[in-house]
């Protein structure tokens, strides 16, 4: 690749285009440049005279991004049009908190420390076993989110602002009963069926075939029997751990990597601390003053909830966890065994005792000697695989087969005799590319065979290549190779034929008048009453999702046959529930209709709020968000 722009840098075409570019600059001049206007955004997106900042929109999609991880495990990596997405969502989201901030300020909302206090003490997700207050699990929300306590209130804040604006427009969200009584009617009307299933295995085994009906049912099932296309390929295999196995970095390499990271190598002091938080300052002060005085803290955890407090033993931490400066500067500073005095936060005055102290522990260069050499050997083959990859593009340019550019650049060289688009060898096992996978699947795929392709990088500075060889084209498979198949094909078919009349004839002789047991019983079938069930019935005892939708779809007295789970299943509707409208059964449905009906009140609200403000989003700056801007 070098090779061809270095040619054609040299040509007449490129001089000239040169040339224009230059008159271009003496024509425009280079302002833009200059002047700062190509500098990159610090806001995403502005919301009439508020701008939503490009950092808290990156915090909240890196956040976003992180809880798919946690959801889908460390190796989900997206493709740049799914962060694409994710990071619209995460501005959306922002653009619409903030014209409902700032709806809520306009209307004059307020928030007192007290509501905040109240809002964080009644939250589900901060309370413990004992549905009380817990400062542990709030630490923990904390450190999950990665948030400070001060910038979690502040954010708080503005949500509950924005929740007593919209619970105003929720409001009048009142689905009436006329809407939820047929709703009712649909969603818990039961009903029961009579019912017979005739497996296809039940099927008497079919009479042994000739050759001649084999080779017949191989020929109207060609598509069945067909071999896909399959390619023969060579790959070629250039990644950063090839290049790290051939590096040993040098002593001053590692010293300088350990002293890069010498706090990954410090553990820090942890303390372990029990805490109780009170509202009232005497009483705070009063508790510590007893514990001092020897109380346990089964008697402080007692004497704190009749305060109306809480008390709870934060366990093992350090300085860094605690979600406030001072608490922590007075934790870390105090004695083992020391009960400091009350100090005061937005949650109320906290009294803490020092229960045990861990010092802080370095891990010494030679303990990670291994690690750092593994890491040091990962970087520097992570910078030098680009002026690797150049020189391969460069053979490749020059036409040189695949084999002998592995050969040349002592890369890794696979032969894959035969594979098809779904990654599987002939004989059905799966071939293995990692870590390129459908990547180069669907580059082997698109590419014609003759010269290979040039380098693809993948799965993060990972590049490959590959030379088709030959393409088999898609082919019906000999009979005499997959007889054996075609023969058990053929019975499943037969007894599944044989199947399908008996459930034909028991149909027939119900819509003639025959009671559904009666005609059952006539062809050896016991007939079973199964219901009642509803139409989200699911699970053991529920007939399949399509056998399921058909008995809804019975008139009173009907009967109608489905394929389902490998048989025929033949029902007949022998009874109607319908639910009786009590206030009891309307009212979660009338509740349910309300909410579905206040969400998109708030919906067309925040739109509409958004609209009268100008939102506009900045597309530069997302892409700067994603890491694809140019």
């Amino acid at each position: 690749m070098l090779t061809a722009m270095r040619g054609w840098l040299s040509s007449w075409v490129a001089k000239a285009l040169f040339v224009l570019l230059i008159l271009s600059f003496a024509v425009w001049g280079i302002g833009d440049f200059v002047t700062g206007r190509g500098r990159a955004p610090t806001a995403v997106a502005t919301v009439g005279d508020r701008e939503v900042p490009l950092a808290d929109a990156t915090d909240a999609y890196r956040r976003q991004l992180a809880e798919l991880q946690r959801t889908f495990g460390p190796q989900f990596q997206p493709l740049a049009p799914l962060r694409q997405r994710i990071a619209e969502d995460a501005v959306n989201r922002l653009v619409t908190l903030t014209a409902i901030a700032a709806e809520a300020e306009a209307r004059g909302i307020v928030v007192t420390d007290d509501a905040l206090r109240e809002a964080v003490f009644s939250a589900q997700a901060f309370q413990g076993l004992d549905g009380r207050f817990s400062r542990v699990a709030f630490d923990a929300f904390l450190r999950n989110a990665g948030l400070t306590e001060a910038r979690f209130l502040e954010l708080l804040r503005g949500d509950v602002k924005r929740q007593q604006l919209l619970a105003a427009v929720r409001a009048g969200a009142v689905a009436p009963v006329a809407l939820a009584a047929p709703v009712l009617a649909f969603r818990a009307e039961e009903r029961e069926v009579l019912a017979v299933e005739m497996p296809f295995i039940a099927a008497a085994a079919p009479p042994e075939p000739a050759e001649d009906q084999l080779r017949r049912f191989w020929e109207n099932n060609a598509e069945r029997f067909t071999a896909p296309e399959y390619r023969r390929f060579a790959l070629v295999a250039l990644t950063v751990e090839d290049v790290a196995r051939e590096i040993t970095p040098t002593e001053a390499q590692l010293r300088a990597a350990y002293d890069a990271r010498a706090a990954e190598f410090q553990k820090a002091e942890r303390r372990t601390i029990e805490q109780a938080v009170l509202a009232d300052e005497a009483a705070a002060r009063a508790l510590a003053q007893a514990w001092r005085e020897g109380l346990d803290f089964a008697s402080v955890e007692a004497r704190a909830a009749e305060a109306g407090g809480t008390a709870v033993a934060l366990g093992a931490v350090t300085a860094a966890e605690l979600p406030d400066a001072t608490l922590a500067e007075a934790a870390f500073g105090a004695g083992a065994g020391a009960v400091l005095e009350p100090l005061r936060t937005p949650f109320g005055w906290h009294v803490m005792r020092v229960v045990a102290i861990a010092p802080a522990t370095t891990r010494s260069f030679e303990e990670v000697r291994e690690e750092l050499a593994r890491d040091v050997a990962g970087e520097l083959a992570a910078e030098r695989i680009y002026s690797i990859a150049n020189r391969v593009e460069d053979s490749i340019a020059e036409g040189i087969p695949l084999a002998e550019v592995a050969r040349r650049h002592a890369l890794r060289l696979r032969d894959i005799p035969a594979m098809d688009r779904n990654g599987r060898a002939p004989d059905g096992t799966r071939i293995d590319l990692a870590p390129w996978g459908t990547r180069a699947i669907d580059t082997v795929f698109a590419t014609e065979p003759g010269p290979p392709t040039r380098l693809v990088e993948a799965d993060g500075a990972n590049f490959f290549a590959v030379q088709v060889e030959a393409v088999t084209p898609p082919a019906l498979r000999p009979f005499e190779t997959i007889a054996a198949e075609v023969r058990r094909a053929w019975e499943e078919a037969e007894r599944r034929r044989a199947m399908e009349t008996q459930a034909a004839q028991l149909l027939a002789a119900v819509q003639g008048g025959t009671p559904f047991e009666a005609a059952a019983a006539a062809q050896g079938w016991t007939a079973r009453r199964i219901g009642p069930f509803n139409r989200a019935a699911r699970g053991a005892g529920a007939p399949p999702p399509a056998v399921l939708q058909a008995i809804f779809g019975l008139a009173p007295g009907g009967v109608t046959m489905v394929e389902a789970n490998e048989a025929f299943i033949v029902v007949s509707l022998a009874r109607v529930i319908r639910p009786d409208p009590t206030p009891e059964r309307l009212e979660p449905v009338r509740a349910a209709l309300s909410s579905a009906l206040a969400d998109d009140l708030e919906a067309q609200f925040a739109q509409a709020i958004q609209t009268r403000a100008g939102a506009r989003i900045d597309p530069r700056a997302i892409r700067i968000m994603v890491g694809t801007d140019p």
